[in-house]
Formats: C-alpha cells, sequence, structure tokens
C-alpha cells in the first residue's frame, strides 16, 4: 500500500488548508443529491463536519498499520449503525468526498488522486460494512438517568442504566445522544468505570460554551431522562499481560477513561505499581479528586500527583499537566495512558517523546466536548 499511502497523503496535503469547506462542500453535494438523507443527520452540522474530517485522516494515517486501520474501520461501522447507514449510501458519501477535493484541490487535482481515493474508499466501505454487518448488538441502546450530580458550575457527574446489557471494556467511549434536548446530536465520551454487574455507566461531562450536548448534560438533565448510546470504541485499554508499571495521565474531564482502568486495575493488580497525574486549570477543576484520593488510601501501589495550570495558591504543583510528569520519572519503562483535550494531550506526547518514552506504550484518547 506504500504507493497508494503516498498518493493519499500528497493528494490531502492539497485541500487540508481548506478541510473545513470541503466537509461543508461534501454534505452539500450528499443532501443537494439525496435530500432524503438529509434527516440522518443533525440540525446543527459543525461537529459532524469536523467528524468527518478526523475520520479521513486516522483512515489515511492507519493504512499502513493494517490491524489498526482495520480495528479503526470496523468500530467506525459499527457505530454508523446509530445513524441508520444502508449499504447503498457508501457509494453516495464516496462520489460526494472525491468530489469535494477535487474541487478545492483545483487544477493540482490529477487523475491519479481520483484513482487512489476511489480505491482507499472502497477498501474503508467494505471494512466499514462488514463491522456494521458483524455486529449482532442492536444499533443503540436506550438508558436511563438514574443518578446526577453537579460538580461546580460547568461539571456534572451522571449514572445511566441501560434497559439492554451494553459490554464494552474499561477506557472505551461510545456516543450519547440526549433525544429530550438534542435529537440526532451525538457525542463521544467515555465511561468512567470498568463493566459493572448492575450495568450502569457513569460519564462526566463538562459543559463547554454553548456546546448543544454538553451543555444540555450538565444543566438540563436530569433523573429519569433517557438517553441514547451507541456501540463502544477505541483501544486505550489494558494488557493484562504487562508486568511493567503505568502512568496515567488526565486533563479535566480526561479522567473519566483513567477512572474506568483504574476499576479495572483494582480487581486484579497486586504488582504494578500505578501513578495518576490529574490536572486543570484551578482546584475546583479537580471534581473528582477525593475519590481519587480515597483510592489511593485503600491501594497502596497506587499514587496521585495534582497539578493547577492557573491558580497560584493551590497547595499542588503548579503548571501544566504536560509539563508536571516531565518532573518526575524516569518512565522509559513504563506503560502510559494519556486522556483529556486535544491540545493537553498533544503536549503530553510531546513531553513523553522528549523523555525517550517508546510510542509503542502509549496509549490516549483526545476529546473536544460541544
Amino acid at each position: 500500500m506504500g504507493d497508494l499511502a503516498r498518493l493519499l497523503k500528497e493528494s490531502w496535503s492539497l485541500v487540508e488548508e481548506h478541510q473545513d469547506k470541503v466537509a461543508g462542500y461534501f454534505y452539500a453535494r450528499i443532501f443537494l443529491s439525496h435530500p432524503d438523507l438529509r434527516d440522518l443527520f443533525p440540525v446543527h452540522m459543525d461537529v459532524q463536519r469536523a467528524r468527518l474530517l478526523g475520520a479521513i485522516v486516522t483512515a489515511v494515517q492507519t493504512l499502513e498499520d493494517p490491524e489498526r486501520f482495520d480495528d479503526y474501520l470496523r468500530g467506525l461501522g459499527r457505530d454508523h449503525r446509530k445513524f441508520h447507514v444502508e449499504p447503498e449510501h457508501y457509494e453516495v458519501v464516496g462520489g460526494a468526498l472525491i468530489e469535494a477535493m477535487r474541487h478545492f484541490a483545483g487544477e493540482q487535482w490529477g487523475i491519479e488522486y481520483d484513482q487512489a481515493w476511489a480505491d482507499a474508499y472502497a477498501v474503508i466501505a467494505s471494512k466499514m460494512l462488514a463491522g456494521a454487518e458483524a455486529d449482532t448488538n442492536p444499533p443503540y441502546w436506550y438508558a436511563e438517568v438514574i443518578a446526577h450530580e453537579r460538580r461546580g458550575n460547568d461539571i456534572a457527574v451522571f449514572t445511566v442504566m441501560p434497559l439492554q446489557p451494553l459490554e464494552f471494556r474499561a477506557g472505551q467511549y461510545l456516543s450519547l445522544e440526549c433525544p429530550r434536548f438534542q435529537p440526532r446530536l451525538w457525542r463521544t465520551y467515555s465511561p468512567a468505570n470498568a463493566p459493572r454487574r448492575d450495568n450502569t455507566l457513569e460519564f462526566h461531562v463538562r459543559a463547554i460554551g454553548a456546546g448543544w450536548v454538553s451543555s444540555a448534560l450538565v444543566r438540563r438533565l436530569e433523573v429519569g431522562d433517557m438517553v441514547r448510546l451507541a456501540a463502544p470504541m477505541g483501544s486505550m485499554n489494558l494488557d493484562r499481560r504487562s508486568t511493567r508499571d503505568a502512568v496515567f495521565v488526565a486533563g479535566g474531564t480526561g479522567l473519566a477513561p483513567i477512572k474506568s482502568l483504574l476499576e479495572e486495575l483494582t480487581r486484579y493488580n497486586r504488582t504494578r505499581w500505578v501513578h495518576v497525574f490529574f490536572g486543570a486549570r484551578n482546584r475546583d477543576d479537580l471534581y473528582d479528586l477525593a475519590e481519587l484520593n480515597r483510592l489511593a488510601a485503600r491501594y497502596p501501589w497506587l499514587s496521585v500527583v495534582t497539578a493547577c495550570s492557573d491558580d497560584p495558591t493551590f497547595p499542588g504543583e503548579q503548571g501544566n499537566i504536560s509539563d508536571v510528569v516531565g518532573r518526575y520519572g524516569p518512565w522509559k519503562e513504563h506503560d502510559f495512558f494519556v486522556s483529556g483535550s486535544g491540545p493537553m494531550v498533544k503536549a503530553t506526547l510531546k513531553t513523553l517523546a522528549e523523555l525517550q518514552v517508546p510510542s509503542i506504550r502509549i496509549k490516549y484518547d483526545s476529546f473536544s466536548d460541544a
């Protein structure tokens, strides 16, 4: 796939600076040619456009890693079942995608790029379809909110009970929709717990600005409301075979999947030292610190370091959590798990690279509440 990967990356570089316009043009072509497909998508398309671009970039980046490429696309196919996507829709999407890129690349676009994207998209579609067809689960699960707690002005911790069993692995994420307030508008969140016998899932959400979904989940969601959950995705999971000590780095509500992994470790770990670095802007944003400290007091293999980047009187570490991690160590022989906003994850990965932590030992999950 070497030549194909080269052509895809080369052609994508021609339109990358116009990617928002590419996404807008792409959806416009779909809805103009097939108006009936508009009802499959949310009213507000801003995040949906960003997700399209994210999926394209991820697919291109993983093309030369067959196992990761296959896992990602099969998971994407399972996830898209929530939109009621049918096999015939894939052809429409492929044509619109190539047309959008061709339009913004202009004269630099060549027939070889057309063929490369047609070939790549055929593989992408086949793997997504295979993932969707192999999934025997429902396209989504209804779940009832059984607890909802505000943590400060803009953070909520709430628990839901799916009406049917929902299997997932600690560290994964899934899409959530709140039909009462924002129908057809899905956002991804990570459960903050490992799978439990009672089938409940806990979520940590921060309301960001005028975020359509996050604001509703924090400020309007109530006990008794129903949400919908889509198929779990992601590979930020623990390897039980690993004997290396572990470092968890969390920024803000990126703590959720870290807590999920910690809960799993409490069930079997006896030999691995685990270090948690939890960072936020100020002490009020360290919304679940009491629970982390409770876990650290109970399990001698667990240590917790906290940091604030914009709270000079905070008694813990000062600065961005990505920098704080670098003050400790050495970390070359540890497994790393990183979760937080895009900039936080990027900064942490940069620090770990400077510390010469092998990338194969780093798993990460970045998010954007909206």
